[in-house]
């Protein structure tokens, strides 16, 4: 295939500093473009932590510049869904001129549950931007603790 590029090309190709320059280009190209706000392409999604711990998972999802009303969170199954819908309008008057912004983005995010959550008890609580999940797990998910014995212990209960 070199062989088919001209000797000004290959030359380049083969070249580590040129090679480097490629990578930063497209690096920084990458940068720029995925930090173009994805609400003004219409779109956009929240972060999410998930965690767990021995009674329950926690989903928290940050959703700023939303109100309780401007969001959806339901279980179907074994998916737990979050919607909502964002509107930001702006407006400002200088003078002879107003000049309006106006943002909408809407956002779906489905999460797969494993088995054992108690979906009749799941919460949801609002509060600073960030809606909290609480998914409790059914008792038959819960962890249970086995003693270990040691052999001491072992040889006392066999006599």
């Amino acid at each position: 295939m070199k062989a088919l590029l001209p000797e000004r090309w290959r030359r380049e190709s083969d070249n580590p500093v040129a090679r480097l320059q490629r990578q930063m280009n497209r690096l920084v190209d990458d940068f720029f473009r995925s930090s173009e706000p994805a609400l003004d392409r219409g779109e956009w999604s929240p972060s999410i932590d998930v965690s767990e711990n021995d009674a329950e998972f926690l989903v928290k999802a940050e959703v700023p510049g939303l109100g309780k009303d401007d969001l959806s969170v339901t279980v179907t199954g074994n998916l737990l869904t979050i919607k909502g819908e964002k509107k930001d309008e702006r407006k400002e008057t200088k003078g002879t001129w107003t000049m309006v912004e106006r943002r909408y983005g809407r956002f779906e995010r489905s999460i797969p549950l494993p088995s054992g959550v108690d979906t009749e008890k799941a919460q949801a609580e609002f509060s600073n931007g960030v809606v909290t999940i609480t998914l409790p797990k059914s008792e038959e998910a819960r962890a249970k603790k086995i003693p270990i014995k040691a052999e001491k212990e072992l040889a006392a209960s066999a006599k």
